[in-house]
């Protein structure tokens, strides 16, 4: 009972230092409406691409966390750098969140389960609690390929490193306004639509797969994330690099990884794809 109460303190307690640089954001991102230009439209839609797609899709994601297909380790420290620059933790501490989120999906030790609420599942978990703030010892148990990596574990320690240096270059290439863009506004769409794959992904969609959980293929979420929309395409086979399973199913990060693998960047890539068999119903391939 005594553990019990002492582990309902800690999931209680209110991330402050989180809480104030989210709200932060949030109001520089709103800043950033104010100084609109092209300039800054464009370096924004370019570093979300580079955070969200080349970072969080294909390095965090199916990189690091899944091991979907196999890199250079010059490569997988680039894509990693550029998964810091969504400032959604260090990559150790996201790859131990997302595979906790899988071995526990929906239970009290999801992180980010949506039993607990869309708000939940959607932001409030990083408020509360551990949120990405894994100890050591998670990290070890749920993370040890790339605890025994210096690099990552430096890049997981100064994750926000490279946004400070990003943020000085653009503030000297294009003033105030392509900081707001480049780092705030840019940040916080990058936030708000990985998120999306945490709450909208768990309540509305299709289910083409009845796995265990409430993971569902939605669009829209696929759209705004290069094709980590399609959840329960990757709950179903998580090691899969490929999300988007038919022709309608779009999937950039996919089609990004096919063309690393032509240009020899990427190899040994595991991916499942539908076929039709002769009965009419659909089967799994491996690539």
């Amino acid at each position: 009972m005594k553990n019990k109460a002492l582990k309902n303190i800690e999931n209680s307690r209110l991330n402050w230092s989180t809480i104030l640089a989210v709200a932060t954001f949030h109001l520089l991102a709103i800043a950033a409406l104010f100084f609109f230009s092209w300039q800054n439209l464009l370096i924004a839609g370019v570093l979300f691409w580079i955070s969200g797609s080349l970072g969080i899709g294909l390095g965090y994601h199916r990189l690091l966390t899944h091991r979907g297909f196999k890199t250079p380790k010059w490569f997988e420290y680039f894509l990693t750098v550029c998964g810091t620059l969504a400032l959604q933790s260090g990559p150790i501490s996201w790859v131990t969140t997302h595979r906790l989120h899988h071995a526990f999906t929906e239970t009290d030790k999801d992180p980010h389960a949506v039993t607990k609420g869309l708000y939940w599942a959607h932001i409030g978990w990083i408020f509360r609690g551990t949120g990405q703030s894994h100890s050591e010892a998670v990290m070890r148990r749920y993370a040890p390929d790339l605890m025994k990596d210096r690099i990552h574990i430096t890049l997981n320690k100064y994750y926000w490193f490279p946004s400070v240096i990003l943020g000085l270059g653009l503030l000297w290439f294009g003033g105030v306004g392509s900081v707001l863009w480049g780092i705030f506004l840019r940040t916080v769409l990058t936030w708000q639509t990985t998120w999306l794959v945490n709450s909208a992904t768990h309540a509305w969609g299709h289910r083409r797969f009845e796995t265990s959980d409430s993971s569902t293929n939605n669009a829209f979420v696929a759209i705004l994330t290069f094709g980590e929309g399609w959840h329960n395409n990757h709950h179903a086979f998580p090691r899969s690099a490929k999300h988007g399973l038919i022709w309608w199913e779009i999937d950039i990060n996919w089609l990004q990884i096919l063309l690393l693998e032509k240009i020899g960047l990427v190899t040994d890539v595991y991916a499942y794809k539908l076929n039709e068999n002769s009965t009419g119903k659909f089967n799994f391939v491996e690539k």
